[in-house]
């Protein structure tokens, strides 16, 4: 009989050439296990997913409870379903008073192509414009803002009308003009290799958006949900964005996206033509009662008060001379090495020794440090100590 292994390679598409291989039998707080009793502390958290950890008991009894009254019962937006009304309120309730709905999807890039689609309608014009070494999703329209052309090239033509700008760079902002519908960028590039942009440039950017009549979208499909500290990292800049994108930590686990906007602007796609956006499983009932519960947490036991904290611990403990320089915000951190070489053998010794950390896709220089916001002092002195030593052996 075949292993899972093996059946994962011969029968699953495979999105590179050299997998991780890692078989995972089940998760637990900051651990992954494998079949054969092996034990990980994950310092990825299944790439800022699981920001309050693996399977939190409140998550796994807010699903429980909702496994028992229904799960799909028609394509989001008909009928008025008690999980996604709970969880959008609570959302806005955290935001401030300018967003007024909220649209659920089922990722990332889907709030991206949602987000762009009610940009262009609500401005009537028909230029984009992104942040070069940007990541934003995988399908076509969300594939056109990525700033790194060797991903794009392949899949060419993708969407037209789109431009890029240098991230971080007060003087690129002349090209948002009375003619761009919308500025897509990250509040931190995450696949960039955690680039923190200066507060000066956030707000710069949030000017010119005004004064051009822009609309400014905030990718926090990174950074969301306690990952830097704050709720959601716009609050470092002190700017409001107008349109929100949010996944990954949203669901606590569970799949999930949204793209929040004011209501004027979110109205567009309710008419000329009807159903102007439209999803069957966006905002899945168990999926929402996870993401109230995840809210919830994050908000009941305060887990954003330990982030800046834990945060300068890991700065301390991997205080190394091989390490060229620790970049984030948070909990959301990148350790810079000397080049991919080091990266890959630091990050396999890693695994080996229990401890999952992984690299960024348009910077494989670095490697990725965001663990859940509930891991411990003990735990990142474990973890760390874990890098320090593959760093001594391979940098």
């Amino acid at each position: 009989m075949l292993s899972n292994r093996e059946l994962f390679l011969r029968n699953t598409a495979q999105t590179s050439d050299s997998p991780r291989l890692v078989e995972v039998e089940r998760a637990e707080g900051v651990y992954l296990y494998g079949p054969e009793g092996q034990r990980y502390l994950d310092l990825v958290s299944g790439f800022n997913v699981s920001n309050i950890g693996h399977r939190h008991p409140k998550v796994l009894a807010a699903i429980q409870q909702q496994l028992e009254k229904y799960l799909h019962v028609t394509v989001y937006g008909e009928f008025v379903q008690a999980p996604q009304v709970q969880f959008a309120t609570a959302l806005l309730a955290a935001l401030p008073a300018s967003f007024g709905s909220v649209y659920l999807t089922n990722s990332g890039t889907e709030a991206v192509e949602g987000a762009m689609k009610i940009a262009k309608k609500y401005t009537g014009r028909r230029q984009i414009i992104a942040a070069h070494q940007a990541y934003h999703g995988s399908t076509q329209g969300a594939l056109s803002l990525i700033g790194n052309p060797d991903f794009r090239t392949a899949y060419a033509p993708l969407l037209p009308e789109i431009g890029f700008i240098e991230f971080n760079s007060c003087a690129d902002l002349e090209a948002i003009t009375t003619e761009t519908a919308a500025v897509v960028i990250e509040a931190i590039q995450g696949e960039a290799g955690v680039r923190v942009p200066d507060k000066a440039y956030m707000q710069a950017l949030r000017a010119r958006c005004t004064e051009t009549g822009t609309l400014l979208i905030f990718d926090e499909i990174q950074t969301g949900f306690g990952r830097t500290g704050k709720l959601f990292a716009f609050e470092h800049f002190e700017i409001i964005p107008d349109i929100l994108l949010l996944a990954k930590g949203i669901g606590g686990g569970m799949p999930l996206g949204a793209f929040v906007a004011p209501k004027p602007v979110m109205d567009v796609i309710k008419s000329n033509p009807m159903l102007g956006h439209i999803t069957t499983f966006g905002g899945h009932p168990v999926s929402c009662a996870a993401a109230l519960a995840s809210l919830q947490v994050i908000q009941h036991e305060r887990l954003m008060d330990t982030v800046d904290e834990k945060a300068a611990l890991f700065r301390t403990e991997l205080a190394h001379p091989k390490i060229k320089e620790i970049r984030g915000v948070g909990l959301m951190m990148c350790l810079q090495l000397e080049n991919f070489d080091q990266v890959y053998q630091v990050s396999k010794n890693c695994a080996e020794q229990g401890l999952m950390i992984d690299w960024y896709l348009h910077c494989e220089t670095a490697l990725r440090v965001a663990p859940p916001l509930t891991i411990s002092r003990e735990q990142i002195k474990e973890a760390c100590q874990i890098i320090r030593t593959a760093v001594d052996k391979f940098c």
